[in-house]
């Protein structure tokens, strides 16, 4: 080979080195690019690469959605002066029909003269020649396997070009990101839209005090999802679009947060409305007798089973059915429950007769369910069969923007059962209630809330945050130990009153006996003196 054929080669490697390099920068850009900026990237990133590769022009069009074959202009790079204007609106079928159907078919048009062109694309080549195209690619814009939405040219107008295959291969990733970056850019414009239209309307349905309070009521009407976060909106907007449907919903959260109000409100925000919305506790019941209860069983199925007793399940045929600490389901129970939200049949305990049933199943654990699986705890094929629309619950101390409307609900529901009257509460209080971090959740919040109702005797309502409000924690505690600090902390407070109303286990929002053990596990006892 001789030395001007090495020297060509090198600067050809060394180009295509360079655009390589190029759409890999531009290509980063994108990554978590906010949706407001998406345009200008885009039109930025086409003025470089027709600068690198000495093109003419580079346009992007999008289908219209209300007229149909429409194209619209949305992002173009031309030196100002150089050339004609091209029309921002066009029929692409009428124009381009041979080019409009391969781009439909999901092909990449290349022209690198107009005498390529087919036969049958006559009517194309009229349409280049009459906007004095020469050369030209045409990539169609699509995401996974969608429908094509837009299109993608770069052109040249003052000569015809041969394309290389690096080239045609970098305008198709180069067009693949831009399309991915459009069609976030739809979804965020659809999701504010619709963040936009819920605020509407609970600004339409809901009053304001002197802090905002709102609501979405449940239809049995005494209780409330309230807040005006960003947290709980996206939420609840995810608990719409998932009650249109029949899909399982596995509800994510701590205790205390709400999981079974908001069980309440997607079942009655569902096609499942007018039934009544079954409820089940996985962790309330002995093992022995969990299966009945959510199965049913026959007379004589066991020892003390004297009459036959339809289970959840039968109940909720038709309607939802709410199945709280799903992680606490014993694993020989867990395979009986895959088959019900699998094939919708089961047999009662002591039965052979298969039972159909229709039932919309939602879920909700305050367990890390991956963790259980991978501990063996729980059944992997079950766990992806719950998890197919997974919402999380943010804890209060997520949301604390929240605390005042909250606290607000919360008088206004005991002032009805108390016979009292709150018509302010001090802004200093509330404030120490923001800076709590609530560990018991809104459970919590509301109990304190209770304590303080009965002890107010006046239309202002003096409540007290909870002791360690103003403390400072140390960093350097483990988990472990604050969670000894914190249920030591509520023993104190009720006088080493386990349970009962207002007891440890009520305010720290777990069971009698989960609190037990977890004293054992922590090593706390009651002072002896």
């Amino acid at each position: 080979m001789s030395t001007k054929a090495n020297r060509l080669e090198r600067r050809e490697y060394a180009e295509r080195l360079h655009f390589e390099m190029l759409l890999a920068e531009l290509s980063a850009r994108f990554i978590n690019l906010p949706a407001d900026q998406i345009d200008s990237h885009i039109e930025d990133a086409q003025k470089r690469i027709c600068e690198f590769l000495d093109l003419d022009r580079s346009t992007l069009w999008q289908t219209c959605e209300t007229e149909h074959g429409a194209l619209l202009l949305t992002h173009i790079h031309q030196p100002t002066g150089s050339l004609p204007q091209t029309t921002e609106r066009m029929n692409g079928g009428d124009f381009f029909p041979w080019t409009v159907q391969k781009l439909l078919d999901g092909e990449t048009v290349i022209i690198s003269k107009m005498t390529d062109l087919l036969p049958e694309a006559s009517r194309d080549r009229e349409s280049f020649r009459a906007i004095g195209t020469k050369a030209d690619v045409i990539v169609p814009l699509s995401v996974g396997e969608g429908p094509v939405f837009g299109v993608l040219t770069f052109a040249v107008m003052r000569e015809e070009r041969i394309w290389p295959e690096t080239v045609v291969t970098g305008f198709k990733l180069i067009a693949q990101v831009f399309a991915n970056a459009l069609a976030r850019k739809k979804m965020d414009l659809q999701l504010r839209q619709t963040l936009e239209e819920v605020q509407q309307l609970r600004d339409q349905l809901y009053t304001e005090n002197i802090y905002l309070r709102e609501h979405i009521q449940r239809q049995e009407g005494n209780e409330a999802i309230v807040g005006e976060s960003e947290s709980v909106l996206k939420m609840l907007e995810q608990a719409k679009r998932v009650a249109a449907t029949d899909s399982t919903v596995l509800l994510l959260g701590e205790t205390g947060t709400g999981k079974e109000l908001l069980a309440h409100a997607i079942h009655n925000m569902s096609s499942r409305k007018d039934r009544k919305l079954v409820t089940g506790n996985c962790a309330s019941l002995p093992p022995t007798l969990i299966e009945s209860e959510l199965f049913g069983r026959e007379k004589g199925a066991y020892t003390g089973s004297l009459t036959r007793m339809a289970g959840r399940f039968e109940l909720a045929d038709g309607s939802t059915l709410f199945l709280d600490e799903i992680g606490d389901l014993p694993l020989e129970l867990q395979s009986k429950l895959l088959r019900v939200l699998e094939q919708g049949q089961f047999e009662r305990l002591g039965s052979s007769r298969t039972i159909k049933v229709n039932v919309r199943l939602i879920a909700a654990t305050n367990q890390d369910l991956a963790k259980e699986v991978s501990e063996g705890r729980f059944r992997k094929d079950l766990y992806y069969r719950l998890n197919v629309f997974p919402i999380i619950i943010p804890p209060l101390r997520d949301r604390k923007e929240d605390i005042p409307s909250l606290v607000w609900s919360f008088v206004k529901q005991f002032e009805k059962s108390m016979g009292k009257q709150i018509d302010s509460i001090p802004k200093a209080k509330l404030e120490a209630l923001m800076r709590y971090n609530w560990p018991g959740n809104i459970r919590e919040l509301k109990n304190v809330i209770e304590h303080a109702m009965i002890l107010s005797s006046f239309k202002t309502l003096d409540v007290t945050a909870p002791a360690c409000a103003l403390e400072e924690e140390s960093t350097s505690y483990t988990l472990q130990d604050m969670e000894r600090r914190h249920i030591l902390e509520v023993l104190e407070r009720t006088e080493w009153r386990i349970s009962g109303k207002n007891g440890a286990a009520e305010i720290l929002g777990i069971k009698r006996t989960t609190l037990q053990s977890k004293m054992k596990v922590l090593g706390i006892k009651r002072p002896t003196n």
